[in-house]
């Protein structure tokens, strides 16, 4: 470790989140360029840094900072080179060289002390004097508030975020409950805040660490897509993260459920203990259907003779737009049209798009507003090109305004909500089995009494990446209409992907003799065949039978780790499909580097980032906010001088990522099959050779068949394929809407 003492001359770059910053510093009459986290150090201002000198492929030697520390001016020189920079607002050059003129090595001190005699100076009021003090203060209580939260080993980063949210209250919080820290600050889990509370000298036994480590055992919890945990498996989970018996843990339950942080429902001779926010989740979508269903269906009982009017105009329909619906489909448009809510399921090539067509039809014919979406942005261009109308992303349909509180957890608002709902009389949603409990209740929040909800999904898909398991428990809940459609069209049925597809969601076993046009199976039992066959196929074969790009060819595996994982999988695929070109750029993150032309994908919901569309001379045509996780794109540019990378998703959304903001972008030439929900591709290469049980079940090998077009090509181990469809268990999930629906029906 070097150390430098110096002062800022300019800032080149600063990224206003994280204070990630770029600078150039004067150093014993020398310039020098430093990188490193910096938002509480301003232009003009006096430093002492400890870092070391790196080697920027571009910009040469550069000096990356690791830690750093505020001084304050030593001499009347740099006092006045500070207030000139534009640090105090109103304070240009010519009037901080007649301040330091009139009060040389004291103008500090002054300012602190005697603030109003800077009025004695030409162009200097009381008011403007007090302004100036107000500045210098608050800048001081910041670089103090830093240099207290390093001594706890907190990065930059965190201290910003930590300062921003309790300002001087900070002293009170980490000497009383650094805890709290977890539940309000993005970015500081349990773990850190528990190191904090060590470094302090908080007991293990403190009944703040045990609600921390209750909490944050719920909170990991609901990143597993569970709602709520049993009691005796929250107390086992939490003894083992904080070091204690459950006995220890077990009355502070009973605490937390008094500050109202947790609710617990005593069902089956069990205690369940839910987050609040969670419990409350689900009992107000519970409510919500209840209300859409029963007013609609309360007013529309439809007589025998009304019921043969419908089904009379829908025959009419069918003949005038050459469609041919069964007697399942024909109940399922039926269903719709005089319930509120109704759901309507089943796997590939059974005739949803169809039926929902004419939903669609029959209710355009009536007149009404309708209005389509789905979970992703690729979900829904996939139903406006099956339906010949809009689909919007469930975010875009309600609006989305990106305005949020810093470090909110959910960290997103909508424009349409209760008091400005959706004004259509028909919504259909598609791919049901995607949405979480938390988007699902911003929906039903949307959806005034009087509208039609329409759902439609396959049960058998993997529940959502996030907390829920919506559409299965619906359906289970038995209280609302429920069509699910079983018979595989003809020409559907012609289709293996569609066939071997519904034979591994019944458990039978499927062909490998390859005589397929669309299903092929190759036999390779070792690792590194596999990756040289993939990579033929992806960059050679595939494209030419599938007639695509091998961008549009997509690796799905069960997993993130191991020799067919997710990380492993994307360095291969990276190297031979954008190999190293000296025109190309890149920026070497962690083990990896990000190279302009690679396939990425966004990883988290990020509700502020700006996207832009812009015209072929770059004018931009259309802007909004909102990048979601499992969206993906290509790197178009990487800008060293600004440290961005730039990134074009589908329907040509560019945004600009700093450097800083690069983990919630990973590489996507391989994904996992959960990540692949909602989306379709020309064709799929699935690795599989071996995994955990608890991955490598029907349910998963299911979807994965499912996300391809026209073409599925495995590649591995006949056995882990058979033992895949075989295997029936999912990692369960705990949650409880469709008790809360039948509460709502019983009461």
């Amino acid at each position: 470790m070097e150390t430098i003492k110096g002062y800022i001359e300019h800032v080149i770059y600063r990224n206003a989140e994280n204070g990630y910053t770029v600078f150039n510093m004067v150093s014993d009459g020398e310039d020098i360029t430093c990188v490193g986290m910096l938002k509480s150090a301003d232009q003009g201002e006096t430093i002492e840094a400890e870092g070391e000198c790196v080697e920027h492929a571009v910009y040469g030697e550069q000096f990356k900072i690791k830690s750093y520390q505020t001084i304050a001016p030593e001499d009347a020189v740099s006092m006045e080179r500070y207030m000139g920079s534009g640090a105090i607002k109103g304070v240009g050059p010519a009037l901080a060289a007649r301040i330091v003129k009139k009060f040389r090595e004291e103008t500090f001190r002054i300012i602190e002390e005697e603030p109003e005699r800077l009025a004695e100076i030409k162009g200097i009021s009381e008011r403007k004097a007090r302004d100036i003090a107000l500045q210098m203060e608050d800048k001081k209580e910041m670089r103090e508030a830093m240099i207290f939260l390093q001594k706890y080993g907190i990065s930059n980063t965190l201290a910003i975020k930590i300062y921003n949210r309790y300002g001087m209250r900070i002293y009170g919080v980490m000497n009383e409950n650094p805890y709290v820290l977890a539940e309000d600050i993005s970015g500081i889990g349990f773990r850190i805040a528990d190191e904090i509370a060590n470094k302090i000298g908080i007991h293990t036994d403190s009944d703040y660490r045990i609600r921390s480590g209750l909490l944050y055992t719920l909170l990991q919890s609901t990143s597993e897509g569970h709602l709520y945990l049993p009691e005796e498996l929250l107390l086992r989970k939490a003894g083992e993260l904080l070091g204690l018996t459950p006995e220890q843990i077990q009355p502070q339950v009973q605490n937390l459920m008094m500050d109202k942080k947790v609710v617990v429902k005593k069902q089956e001779d069990a205690n369940y203990v839910y987050a609040a926010t969670n419990y409350y989740a689900e009992l107000s979508c519970a409510r919500m259907l209840h209300d859409l269903n029963i007013s609609v269906e309360g007013e529309q009982e439809l007589l025998p003779s009304e019921e043969t009017r419908i089904l009379k105009r829908i025959v009419s329909l069918e003949e005038a737009l050459d469609m041919h619906l069964d007697e399942l489909q024909r109940q399922a448009v039926v269903e719709s049209i005089r319930n509120g809510v109704f759901i309507l399921s089943g796997g590939p090539g059974t005739g949803k798009t169809t039926t929902i067509n004419m939903i669609i039809r029959y209710f355009e014919a009536e007149g009404m507003d309708i209005f389509l979406a789905a979970p992703t942005g690729r979900a829904a261009k996939r139903m406006t090109e099956a339906t010949g109308y809009e689909a919007r992303t469930i975010h875009r349909l309600l609006e989305l305004n990106g305005s949020m509180e810093e470090d909110d957890r959910r960290g997103v608002s909508f424009e349409r909500n209760e008091e400005n709902p959706i004004e259509a009389e028909v919504v259909i949603i598609d791919e049901m089995s995607m949405v979480d409990t938390f988007l699902f209740q911003a929906l039903l929040k949307a959806i005034c009494v009087g509208t039609r909800l329409i759902m439609v999904g396959d049960v058998n898909q993997l529940p959502s990446v996030g907390p829920g398991q919506i559409l299965k428990d619906m359906i289970e809940s038995g209280t609302i209409p429920v069509i699910i459609l079983q018979k595989i069209f003809r020409q559907a049925g012609e289709s293996d992907i569609v066939v071997n597809a519904h034979k591994i969601n019944e458990g039978s076993q499927i062909s490998f003799d390859n005589k397929s046009k669309d299903f092929f199976f190759l036999e390779r039992n070792d690792v590194n065949v596999i990756y040289k066959h993939m990579i033929q196929l992806i960059s050679d074969k595939l494209p030419r039978y599938v007639d695509a790009t091998p961008y549009d060819i997509q690796v799905l595996t069960p997993m993130r780790k191991g020799n067919l994982g997710v990380e492993v999988l994307n360095r291969i695929l990276q190297q031979y499909l954008n190999p190293e070109d000296k025109k190309k750029k890149e920026y070497h993150i962690g083990e990896g580097l990000f190279r302009e032309g690679d396939k990425v994908m966004q990883v988290k919901n990020n509700y502020q980032l700006e996207w832009e569309i812009v015209s072929k001379y770059g004018i931009p045509i259309d802007k909004g906010l909102g990048v979601f996780n499992g969206d993906m794109g290509i790197i178009k540019e990487i800008n060293d001088y600004a440290q961005s990378i730039v990134v074009e998703f589908d329907e040509h959304k560019r945004i600009t990522y700093p450097f800083a903001g690069l983990e919630e972008l990973e590489l996507a030439y391989a994904i996992t099959i959960h990540k692949s929900q909602g989306s379709e591709y020309p064709a799929v290469v699935m690795p599989l050779l071996t995994g955990p049980r608890m991955l490598f079940n029907r349910n998963l090998l299911y979807t994965g068949v499912t996300r391809a077009k026209n073409c599925v090509t495995i590649l591995g181990s006949r056995q882990t394929v058979q033992t895949m469809i075989e295997n029936e268990n999912e990692q369960k999930r705990y949650t409880s809407l469709c008790i809360r629906m039948q509460e709502m029906e019983i009461g």
